[in-house]
């Protein structure tokens, strides 16, 4: 039986196998910046940090917008957790965590460490990353950086319809702290690219 140490080590590793060539913006190192967060949020907000570290690396499985079968993604990953001698008990406080991190679910979660998770992606939606991530996930489906007479379907109005109302939904002091200044960011980039779109 691995030590958590061990553990997250393997979840890390598990994690990498699935996501290493991702080109939507969740790649492994979408992975690997929400665990780095949601430990930090963790610590200042006293959450368990297991819990926490194992649920940030692991929120994107079974996801349907990544995986052809979401079940599958999620049944495999059940008998991996079991592999490596994770307790039932704290596998099922993970998928708790897991479970409504999800932007367009919209739902708030029941747990601390829920919250710590959530708030974690959704920061890493936000500032230069997020950035980032918006255009080259737009990229993939083939989406339009913007366009005059139909903003709709534009990575631009991606912005408007998520990235700019994470700020106020942020459900940890530490986070909104660090979302204000990304918030602020975001506005003075989209400043910046309609006055070089229309000159």
């Amino acid at each position: 039986m691995e030590n958590k140490k061990e553990q997250l080590s393997s979840i890390r590793e598990y994690v990498y196998n699935l996501f290493h060539d991702d080109t939507t913006g969740h790649d492994f190192h979408h992975m690997k910046r929400v665990a780095r967060i949601a430990t930090t949020l963790a610590r200042k907000e006293r959450a368990d940090l297991f819990i926490c570290e194992s649920a940030a690396w692991l929120h994107d499985i079974g996801d349907k917008k990544l995986f052809a079968n979401p079940e599958l993604a999620r049944n495999e990953m059940d008998v991996f957790l079991a592999k490596i001698g994770v307790k039932r008990n704290t596998i099922e406080h993970i998928y708790k965590a897991m479970n409504d991190v999800s932007f367009s679910k919209g739902n708030i979660p029941a747990t601390l460490e829920g919250k710590v998770v959530q708030d974690a992606d959704r920061l890493d939606a936000m500032g230069a990353i997020g950035i980032a991530r918006v255009f080259a996930f737009g990229g993939t489906r083939e989406q339009l950086i913007y366009h005059d007479e139909k903003p709709e379907n534009t990575s631009i109005q991606h912005f408007y319809d998520k990235l700019l109302k994470l700020k106020s939904l942020m459900n940890t002091q530490a986070a909104i702290e660090i979302a204000q200044e990304r918030h602020v960011f975001m506005e003075n980039y989209l400043d910046q690219f309609f006055l070089e779109w229309k000159s």
